[in-house]
């Protein structure tokens, strides 16, 4: 008895996969969907869907929104583009966002942007409603040295024709910013830019910022202008701190040429002196020679020393007393 109930229970669930194995590769609720939604597609197509890992209701839930918004959609595209990793349901929706608002939009471009990594259904939105970016703090100096700070809003669509291939955000911010701080840079006075904002909003829409992107450029807005630090001052005192070091090196460099000069004088005079020292040493030689060779007598020697002892006399008696003091200190030293 209990064989048969266990036999029973694995018929039951036997049958009970078998149906899900059934109604997974043969989904006869989706297809009797689309028929009653006025798709036309066969069972068989669904059952190979399976086998080419395509799944039957992202393509036919696809199929029956485009065909109830009045569109004409191909199943072989949409699988192909499913298979090459692109979202169909993107796809689709942007399909019928575009037709809602009159824009020529075709399956294959949104497609081709849809693979390109960018969303064709945001874009499609962006391009009905256009989208306001705000500029980081761009820092720019006037003519007249004063630094100003500004931040712009600029209101963008998108441009489908250039979604692929086209720059981005980054590259329309880097643009604008670079027209502000040219724009800010080419004036005369800081004040003309403080009175006339949007100025600065013509110049930079003047220069086709947009152009190779995946944007139309419809305004740029100066939100807000603040004025920083006075840089031409700041400059002009830099400068004159250079020179003021400049000009203490060269002062420093001549102190020491100065220096380097007196000491060679002295260097030059102790060698005088010691020429000096030198010569006199010679004269008790002299002497000596002359009383061997016979051209000098006693009284003569006599006579020499005595004229030497009067100009020590003389001299001693003509020098000034300050410098005589300073001998004497320097003696008893």
């Amino acid at each position: 008895m209990e064989a048969n109930v266990l036999i029973i229970i694995a018929i039951g669930v036997g049958s009970l996969f078998g149906l899900w194995l059934i109604f997974y590769f043969i989904p006869v609720g989706l297809w009797f969907t689309a028929l009653v939604s006025g798709v036309r597609i066969s069972l068989l197509q669904l059952i190979l869907m399976r086998w080419r890992k395509v799944p039957p209701s992202v393509i036919v839930n696809n199929m029956i929104a485009a065909t109830k918004a009045g569109l004409k959609v191909n199943r072989n595209e949409m699988e192909a583009h499913f298979l090459a990793g692109g979202h169909v349901k993107n796809v689709i929706n942007a399909l019928i966002s575009a037709d809602k608002a009159n824009m020529a939009l075709d399956f294959k471009t949104a497609t081709a942007i849809d693979l390109a990594g960018r969303d064709v259904f945001e874009a499609v939105q962006m391009s009905v409603n256009p989208k306001v970016i705000d500029t980081p703090a761009v820092t720019a100096v006037a003519k007249d040295g004063i630094q100003l700070i500004s931040k712009a809003r600029v209101t963008v669509r998108a441009n489908i024709k250039q979604l692929v291939g086209g720059a981005g955000e980054e590259t329309v911010l880097a643009r604008v910013g670079e027209g502000v701080v040219s724009s800010i840079g080419s004036a005369d006075s800081h004040k003309s830019v403080l009175e006339n904002p949007d100025s600065i909003s013509k110049v930079v829409l003047k220069k086709g910022l947009d152009a190779g992107t995946a944007f139309e450029i419809l305004s740029i807005d100066i939100a807000d202008i603040d004025i920083g630090k006075n840089i031409g001052a700041v400059l002009q005192m830099d400068q004159a701190n250079a020179d003021k070091n400049i000009a203490q090196a060269k002062a420093e460099e001549r102190r020491a040429m100065a220096i380097a000069v007196e000491q060679e004088m002295v260097a030059k005079a102790q060698e005088a002196r010691a020429n000096v020292i030198q010569a006199e040493a010679e004269v008790p030689k002299a002497i000596a020679e002359a009383f061997r060779s016979g051209n000098l007598g006693i009284m003569d020697y006599y006579k020499f020393q005595n004229i030497q002892a009067d100009t020590k006399m003389r001299d001693s008696i003509s020098e000034v007393p300050a410098a005589k003091s300073k001998d004497n200190k320097a003696s008893k030293k």
